[in-house]
């Protein structure tokens, strides 16, 4: 089984939400080893973690680990500072992004076509999360993701996402495909219909940001 349904992770969803925590358990890895997040060790364990019988699962496990070192992640990937989606690794079966919402930001409505694990490794990240009803979407819960959690979603689910914080989130995105060159939907934030998703407009989306947040310093 290659992820969870969207039933399954609306349900954990839930549970997070009520909890405050949804994280993978924690144990040894390269990528970790004595608090230090080494990138090129963390890419090789992921895609290794792709080739398992449940990859998702391994996938997560490998990024709750690094994760739950925050402050060795920043040191390698660097203190967010300006929003953006920074490409990691991409290959046709693989994509990892490191990537930074800027404060008090939100992306509309998507979805993935894939499975997606994320790691938050400063900051917060609220998501919605949408079912389809024609070519609308309805909300149909919600997950609070706060510093060194994680969680998965399946590759049928909608999402949006909100930094509700002043000041910037990183986040890990694994994705278990192309994310770039797979074609899929996004939802117009005010009337809730389909449309092709638009990478352009989202890069301008977080461009946008950048320059609310840095007229409001």
């Amino acid at each position: 089984m290659s992820g969870l349904s969207r039933r399954g992770f609306i349900v954990s969803a839930a549970t997070l939400a009520g909890s405050g925590a949804c994280q993978s358990q924690v144990g040894s890895s390269q990528s970790s080893a004595a608090g230090h997040f080494d990138l090129e060790e963390f890419i090789a364990d992921v895609r290794r973690a792709r080739t398992d019988s449940a990859p998702q699962a391994a996938v997560r496990e490998v990024l709750a680990r690094a994760v739950s070192e925050p402050g060795s992640v920043i040191q390698t990937l660097g203190e967010p500072k300006q929003a953006g989606i920074h490409e990691v690794y991409r290959a046709a079966d693989l994509t990892i992004l490191n990537v930074i919402w800027a404060p008090l930001m939100i992306l509309l409505p998507h979805e993935h076509r894939m499975w997606a694990t994320i790691g938050i490794y400063t900051g917060r990240e609220d998501n919605i999360l949408w079912q389809r009803s024609g070519s609308r979407v309805e909300a149909s819960g919600a997950a609070s993701l706060s510093e060194k959690e994680t969680y998965s979603l399946p590759e049928d689910i909608v999402h949006s996402v909100t930094n509700p914080i002043e000041r910037m989130t990183g986040a890990i995105h694994i994705y278990g495909g192309d994310f770039f060159a797979t074609p899929r939907s996004e939802w117009d934030a005010e009337t809730l219909v389909e449309q092709p998703f638009d990478l352009e407009r989202a890069r301008r989306i977080f461009e946008q940001a950048n320059r609310r947040f840095e007229a409001g310093r």
